[in-house]
Protein backbone atom coordinates (compact mmCIF):
# COMPACT_ATOMS: atom_id res chain seq x y z
CA UNK A 1 0.00 0.00 0.00
CA UNK A 2 1.10 3.41 -0.96
CA UNK A 3 2.34 6.07 1.42
CA UNK A 4 -0.21 8.74 1.91
CA UNK A 5 1.35 12.10 0.49
CA UNK A 6 2.73 14.52 2.81
CA UNK A 7 0.08 17.66 3.80
CA UNK A 8 0.62 20.58 1.36
CA UNK A 9 3.61 23.32 3.03
CA UNK A 10 1.01 25.77 4.81
CA UNK A 11 0.44 28.77 2.40
CA UNK A 12 2.29 32.14 3.65
CA UNK A 13 0.42 34.57 5.92
CA UNK A 14 -0.30 37.65 3.95
CA UNK A 15 1.81 40.57 4.38
CA UNK A 16 -0.49 43.50 6.25
CA UNK A 17 -1.40 46.16 3.79
CA UNK A 18 0.56 49.47 3.84
CA UNK A 19 -2.25 51.43 2.30
CA UNK A 20 -3.17 52.40 5.85
CA UNK A 21 -0.39 54.33 6.56
CA UNK A 22 -0.48 56.09 3.40
CA UNK A 23 -2.47 59.44 3.10
CA UNK A 24 -5.56 59.15 0.87
CA UNK A 25 -4.86 60.89 -2.58
CA UNK A 26 -7.53 63.12 -3.90
CA UNK A 27 -8.01 65.46 -6.97
CA UNK A 28 -9.30 68.39 -5.53
CA UNK A 29 -9.36 71.33 -8.19
CA UNK A 30 -8.49 75.02 -7.12
CA UNK A 31 -9.54 78.09 -9.68
CA UNK A 32 -6.71 80.83 -9.54
CA UNK A 33 -6.75 84.01 -11.05
CA UNK A 34 -4.44 87.21 -11.57
CA UNK A 35 -5.54 90.51 -12.21
CA UNK A 36 -5.34 93.82 -11.96
CA UNK A 37 -5.93 95.29 -8.31
CA UNK A 38 -7.95 98.48 -7.58
CA UNK A 39 -8.47 100.91 -4.68
CA UNK A 40 -10.78 98.56 -3.13
CA UNK A 41 -8.21 95.70 -2.88
CA UNK A 42 -5.71 98.18 -0.43
CA UNK A 43 -6.88 96.54 3.06
CA UNK A 44 -5.87 92.83 1.80
CA UNK A 45 -2.57 94.35 0.15
CA UNK A 46 -1.43 95.91 3.55
CA UNK A 47 -2.36 93.09 5.74
CA UNK A 48 -0.31 91.03 3.03
CA UNK A 49 2.43 93.50 3.05
CA UNK A 50 2.53 93.26 6.91
CA UNK A 51 2.74 89.44 6.56
CA UNK A 52 5.97 89.68 4.57
CA UNK A 53 7.32 92.22 6.92
CA UNK A 54 6.58 89.78 10.01
CA UNK A 55 8.30 86.83 7.18
CA UNK A 56 11.44 88.55 6.37
CA UNK A 57 11.91 89.80 9.76
CA UNK A 58 11.53 93.42 9.02
CA UNK A 59 8.24 94.70 10.93
CA UNK A 60 10.62 97.22 12.56
CA UNK A 61 10.41 98.96 9.08
CA UNK A 62 6.92 98.67 8.26
CA UNK A 63 5.22 102.18 8.35
CA UNK A 64 2.69 102.01 6.24
CA UNK A 65 -1.17 102.10 6.65
CA UNK A 66 -4.07 101.53 4.60
CA UNK A 67 -4.56 105.47 3.72
CA UNK A 68 -0.85 106.13 2.86
CA UNK A 69 -0.92 103.16 0.36
CA UNK A 70 -4.21 104.31 -0.77
CA UNK A 71 -2.83 108.17 -1.39
CA UNK A 72 0.17 106.47 -3.19
CA UNK A 73 -1.59 103.64 -5.17
CA UNK A 74 -3.68 103.59 -8.38
CA UNK A 75 -2.87 107.23 -9.04
CA UNK A 76 -1.89 106.43 -12.49
CA UNK A 77 -2.68 104.04 -15.68
CA UNK A 78 -1.45 100.51 -15.07
CA UNK A 79 1.90 99.87 -16.51
CA UNK A 80 2.79 103.47 -16.38
CA UNK A 81 3.62 103.32 -12.73
CA UNK A 82 3.36 101.36 -10.04
CA UNK A 83 0.74 98.43 -10.48
CA UNK A 84 -0.06 95.55 -8.44
CA UNK A 85 -1.36 92.07 -9.54
CA UNK A 86 -3.53 90.00 -7.35
CA UNK A 87 -3.88 86.48 -6.75
CA UNK A 88 -7.27 84.95 -6.13
CA UNK A 89 -8.51 81.64 -5.80
CA UNK A 90 -11.81 80.17 -5.49
CA UNK A 91 -13.44 76.45 -5.25
CA UNK A 92 -15.38 77.40 -8.13
CA UNK A 93 -14.60 78.58 -11.71
CA UNK A 94 -14.56 82.24 -12.34
CA UNK A 95 -16.89 84.40 -14.51
CA UNK A 96 -15.63 86.60 -17.26
CA UNK A 97 -14.02 90.11 -16.50
CA UNK A 98 -15.31 93.09 -16.45
CA UNK A 99 -14.87 95.06 -19.51
CA UNK A 100 -13.06 98.26 -17.66
CA UNK A 101 -10.61 95.58 -16.32
CA UNK A 102 -10.25 93.25 -19.15
CA UNK A 103 -9.65 96.71 -21.41
CA UNK A 104 -5.87 96.99 -19.64
CA UNK A 105 -5.14 93.42 -18.91
CA UNK A 106 -6.78 90.17 -19.16
CA UNK A 107 -7.12 88.28 -15.74
CA UNK A 108 -5.05 84.97 -16.20
CA UNK A 109 -6.83 82.00 -15.19
CA UNK A 110 -5.16 78.66 -14.14
CA UNK A 111 -6.75 75.31 -12.65
CA UNK A 112 -3.90 73.77 -9.66
CA UNK A 113 -5.10 69.89 -8.91
CA UNK A 114 -4.23 69.18 -5.20
CA UNK A 115 -3.98 65.82 -4.00
CA UNK A 116 -4.77 66.77 -0.37
CA UNK A 117 -6.55 69.53 1.50
CA UNK A 118 -6.15 72.97 1.17
CA UNK A 119 -6.92 75.21 5.10
CA UNK A 120 -7.05 78.52 4.68
CA UNK A 121 -7.41 79.34 9.05
CA UNK A 122 -7.71 83.25 7.42
CA UNK A 123 -9.91 82.65 4.63
CA UNK A 124 -12.76 84.52 5.50
CA UNK A 125 -10.05 87.46 6.78
CA UNK A 126 -8.84 87.38 2.70
CA UNK A 127 -12.51 87.14 0.97
CA UNK A 128 -12.39 89.71 -2.43
CA UNK A 129 -16.00 88.24 -2.95
CA UNK A 130 -17.68 86.55 -0.24
CA UNK A 131 -20.95 85.52 -2.59
CA UNK A 132 -18.53 83.71 -5.13
CA UNK A 133 -16.10 82.70 -2.47
CA UNK A 134 -13.53 84.02 -4.00
CA UNK A 135 -10.26 84.63 -1.69
CA UNK A 136 -6.84 86.66 -2.16
CA UNK A 137 -4.35 84.46 -1.72
CA UNK A 138 -1.04 86.68 -2.77
CA UNK A 139 -0.11 89.49 -5.08
CA UNK A 140 2.90 91.08 -6.88
CA UNK A 141 3.91 95.02 -6.89
CA UNK A 142 5.89 96.52 -10.00
CA UNK A 143 6.67 99.46 -11.74
CA UNK A 144 8.79 100.87 -14.93
CA UNK A 145 12.53 101.35 -14.73
CA UNK A 146 14.95 101.82 -17.68
CA UNK A 147 18.10 100.35 -18.73
CA UNK A 148 20.82 102.88 -20.57
CA UNK A 149 22.28 99.56 -21.57
CA UNK A 150 19.50 98.13 -23.72
CA UNK A 151 17.95 101.29 -24.37
CA UNK A 152 14.83 99.90 -23.21
CA UNK A 153 12.44 100.36 -20.39
CA UNK A 154 11.62 96.93 -18.02
CA UNK A 155 9.68 96.38 -14.23
CA UNK A 156 11.28 96.37 -11.34
CA UNK A 157 9.43 93.85 -8.81
CA UNK A 158 9.24 95.70 -5.45
CA UNK A 159 7.26 93.22 -3.72
CA UNK A 160 6.16 89.32 -4.60
CA UNK A 161 4.18 87.66 -1.83
CA UNK A 162 1.88 84.69 -1.58
CA UNK A 163 0.12 83.99 1.68
CA UNK A 164 1.67 80.67 3.72
CA UNK A 165 -1.13 78.26 3.19
CA UNK A 166 -0.71 78.71 -0.38
CA UNK A 167 2.81 78.27 -1.25
CA UNK A 168 4.67 75.77 -2.72
CA UNK A 169 1.84 75.27 -5.53
CA UNK A 170 3.08 77.47 -8.07
CA UNK A 171 1.17 80.56 -7.14
CA UNK A 172 4.61 82.64 -7.09
CA UNK A 173 5.84 81.48 -10.23
CA UNK A 174 1.78 82.22 -11.48
CA UNK A 175 2.39 86.09 -10.27
CA UNK A 176 6.30 86.62 -11.70
CA UNK A 177 5.25 85.24 -14.82
CA UNK A 178 2.41 87.43 -15.49
CA UNK A 179 4.57 90.02 -15.03
CA UNK A 180 7.17 88.75 -17.03
CA UNK A 181 4.24 88.36 -19.97
CA UNK A 182 3.59 91.79 -19.77
CA UNK A 183 6.98 92.73 -20.49
CA UNK A 184 7.37 90.83 -23.49
CA UNK A 185 4.21 92.20 -24.47
CA UNK A 186 5.38 95.76 -23.97
CA UNK A 187 8.38 95.03 -25.55
CA UNK A 188 10.68 95.55 -22.29
CA UNK A 189 14.07 94.75 -22.16
CA UNK A 190 13.95 92.29 -18.49
CA UNK A 191 12.29 92.15 -15.32
CA UNK A 192 14.40 92.27 -12.04
CA UNK A 193 13.81 92.26 -8.54
CA UNK A 194 16.16 91.24 -4.87
CA UNK A 195 15.96 88.89 -2.44
CA UNK A 196 17.15 88.36 0.67
CA UNK A 197 20.60 86.12 0.89
CA UNK A 198 19.09 84.15 3.95
CA UNK A 199 15.87 82.75 1.51
CA UNK A 200 17.89 80.05 -0.07
CA UNK A 201 14.42 78.22 -1.35
CA UNK A 202 13.28 81.52 -3.23
CA UNK A 203 16.74 82.09 -4.43
CA UNK A 204 16.61 78.81 -5.88
CA UNK A 205 12.77 78.91 -7.14
CA UNK A 206 14.36 82.25 -8.92
CA UNK A 207 17.00 80.68 -10.63
CA UNK A 208 14.37 77.79 -11.77
CA UNK A 209 12.49 80.35 -13.51
CA UNK A 210 15.65 81.25 -15.28
CA UNK A 211 16.37 84.24 -13.25
CA UNK A 212 20.35 85.29 -13.14
CA UNK A 213 21.60 86.22 -8.88
CA UNK A 214 23.58 89.22 -9.31
CA UNK A 215 25.93 88.05 -6.72
CA UNK A 216 28.10 91.31 -7.29
CA UNK A 217 25.91 94.26 -7.31
CA UNK A 218 25.15 95.75 -3.68
CA UNK A 219 21.63 97.71 -3.19
CA UNK A 220 22.57 101.36 -2.39
CA UNK A 221 19.85 103.19 -0.46
CA UNK A 222 18.98 106.78 1.06
CA UNK A 223 16.32 106.87 3.69
CA UNK A 224 15.00 108.52 6.45
CA UNK A 225 17.13 111.08 8.52
CA UNK A 226 20.18 110.32 6.12
CA UNK A 227 17.73 111.06 3.00
CA UNK A 228 16.07 114.11 4.76
CA UNK A 229 19.48 115.57 5.22
CA UNK A 230 19.32 116.51 1.43
CA UNK A 231 16.29 118.64 2.13
CA UNK A 232 17.69 121.37 4.43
Amino acid sequence: MAAAAPPPPPSPAPEPSMNLLEPIRLDLPIFSRVRLATSADVPHIHKMIHQMAVFEKLTHLFSATESSLTATLFNSPPFTSITVFLLEVSPNPFTTASASSAAAFSPIDRVVHLDLPLVDPERETFFSDKANDITVAGFVLFFPNYSTFLAKPGFYVEDLFVRDCYRRKGFGRMLLSAVAKQAVKMGYGRVEWVVLDWNVNAIKFYEEMGAKIQDEWRICRLTGEALQAYGD
